[in-house]
């Protein structure tokens, strides 16, 4: 699989952390504990466009595309369908999976209140971003249990402790 990782960082950003690296690193944890492992076999290229922003921009997202007013740590805004993710074995253009965006003030407020390392805890966000990119959610408890159970798996594969057991 080629994941390319377009990757806008905000100025607020610490431009000494290799955000890109991890975001590829998470986009392919969170891939390999979904239910579709198979796009890292793909034969075309697979993207996923990463913008590490500020609250306000989120805020005015969140607002327009959800309805609700206020910064968020992350919106995912998913643009392919899950029947594309199986034809990605075949070459062809490239599968454009959707655009994840994070907040750095609402990131960096939560990974100080839960005493994380802000890698560790946009790391999380990454992955949670990822996995709403291939169809998942947490509109209910089942989904929600589902959802969390991948993250933590995916989380583990780089070396990242449970963030439901860190909060708890």
């Amino acid at each position: 699989m080629t994941l390319d990782i377009v990757l806008d960082a905000d100025e607020d950003w610490d431009s000494s952390t290799d955000w890109a690296r991890l975001a590829e690193d998470a986009a392919r944890a969170a891939i390999a504990e979904s239910a579709f492992p198979a796009l890292a076999e793909a034969a075309r290229p697979v993207e996923i466009s990463v913008v590490l922003t500020d609250d306000e921009q989120v805020r005015a997202l969140n607002a327009e595309w959800r309805g609700k007013d206020k910064p968020t740590n992350v919106l995912s805004f998913p643009q392919a369908e899950p029947d594309e993710f199986e034809s990605a074995r075949q070459p062809g253009p490239e599968l454009m999976l959707g655009d994840i965006v994070l907040a750095y003030e609402t990131c960096a407020r939560e990974a100080e209140e839960k005493a994380l390392p802000l890698r560790a805890h946009t790391a999380h966000l990454m992955v949670h971003g990822t996995l709403h990119l291939l169809g998942y959610d947490h509109l209910d408890d089942s989904t929600a249990e589902d959802m969390e159970a991948r993250e933590t798996r995916a989380l583990a594969r780089l070396g990242i402790a449970n963030p439901y057991e860190v909060a708890a």
